[in-house]
């Protein structure tokens, strides 16, 4: 069995998307399957100093680069154009049996469907959210041309949608794009367990060791809706709490968001600590007291599962595709983007700080028995053999 990923970008600064794709093809290669990535140098506005045009190890995955085209153009520039990456697809997609495509709107992955479809390759369509209805209302006009003119005859030709959560798929169905889907969410690698990680991270921040600490860790990114969680704890004034905001995102939304914790009269209860990764990144789920995502949309949520695993009690809304799950097993809060419910919600878990115990112990069996990256991956190889038959037989 031979695949390929494509998808296009692979660095941290992408999130989620980004991480997965290189935990499943981990995952495999332990399966004996031989599978590959290939992306571009994108690195959000700069570039990865990697190696281009050869397969390399890059976080212990095979992956091979190509160079994006970067201009000044912001928009442009996001759309990860890359003319030697097209030509390495139509020299050598061939030579495999499957395509597992990560992302529409995007070049890397729309070349890859339209020269698969070409060649007769079978593929797979990971849509990352984007066909939800929050992600196709912003730029609306741009998306509708795009997805008509292009990415709805690319999504049609798949052998299959591969949604992340039920959610995601019930909301693709209005789209009336008629392809089969199926639903496989992602895995998690169960990172070590930090000893004394609530001191070490109060430590690390300079906070008293009983202090609070609410967590957002994520992309800055108005989708993430971050104002209603700084909005519902200026409401706490009286409560002791440190919210820590993690991750990166333009300059612009970044100060318009300092701007908002200093006008909520909270600035001296927030902490910065821009984007954080590996054992850092350990360092403040484990030490955390609640994570909290008020989002307007998430096709699956992959910080949340993070939270979880780390035995973090969560606070999201009904559009993070998890929230089934967190409301199922009673592993924190799910509320609709209402301030005052969000801050009373919080307010009740400050007032009773044993529950955060209570259900982490119960998040992180929930994370061990149902999402490890081992029994996806499983779930993923027999996925692929059911679709390279089918493929076969038509042939």
């Amino acid at each position: 069995m031979k695949i390929l990923h494509v998808i296009p970008s692979v660095a941290s600064v992408r999130g989620g998307p980004s991480q997965a794709v290189q935990e499943i093809v981990k995952e495999l290669l332990t399966l004996d399957v031989d599978v590959e990535i290939v992306t571009t140098n994108d690195n959000g506005n700069n570039l990865l100093d990697v190696p281009l045009a050869q397969l390399i190890k890059y976080n212990d995955v095979p992956v091979r680069f190509f160079n994006r085209f970067s201009p000044k153009v912001n928009a442009i520039r996001e759309f990860a154009f890359s003319s030697q990456l097209t030509t390495w697809l139509w020299q050598n997609i061939d030579k495999y049996e499957l395509l597992h495509v990560h992302a529409i709107f995007s070049y890397p992955s729309t070349i890859a469907m339209a020269i698969a479809r070409f060649k007769n390759v079978p593929y797979i369509v990971r849509p990352l959210g984007q066909l939800c209805k929050w992600s196709l209302e912003q730029s609306t006009r741009k998306k509708q041309v795009y997805l008509n003119l292009i990415e709805r005859s690319n999504l049609q030709y798949s052998q299959a949608v591969h949604f992340t959560s039920e959610l995601e798929q019930q909301e693709a169905e209005r789209l009336n794009l008629g392809v089969s889907g199926f639903v496989l969410p992602h895995g998690l690698s169960i990172p070590p367990t930090i000893s004394d990680a609530r001191l070490r991270l109060r430590q690390h921040l300079n906070l008293p060791i009983d202090q609070p600490i609410i967590l957002f860790l994520s992309r800055l990114h108005p989708k993430k809706g971050l104002e209603y969680l700084i909005s519902a704890l200026c409401k706490l004034q009286n409560y002791r709490f440190t919210l820590v905001i993690a991750g990166s995102g333009s300059p612009e939304y970044t100060e318009q968001l300092k701007s908002l914790v200093v006008s909520t009269g909270i600035s001296d209860r927030t902490h910065f600590a821009g984007f954080i990764e590996n054992e850092t990144k350990d360092l403040y789920l484990q030490g955390a007291d609640l994570f909290a995502l008020t989002s307007h949309s998430e096709n699956f949520g992959i910080a949340v599962l993070e939270a979880l695993a780390a035995g973090v009690p969560v606070l999201i809304t009904p559009c993070v595709a998890l929230a089934s799950v967190v409301e199922k097993y009673q592993l924190g809060y799910v509320l609709p983007q209402d301030i005052l419910k969000i801050s009373d919600t919080i307010e009740k878990f400050l007032n009773h700080p044993q529950l955060s115990q209570e259900m982490g112990d119960r998040a992180r069996q929930v994370v061990l028995d149902q999402y490890t990256w081992k029994n996806i991956a499983c779930q993923m190889v027999d996925i692929y053999t059911k679709i390279i038959k089918k493929a076969h037989f038509l042939d």
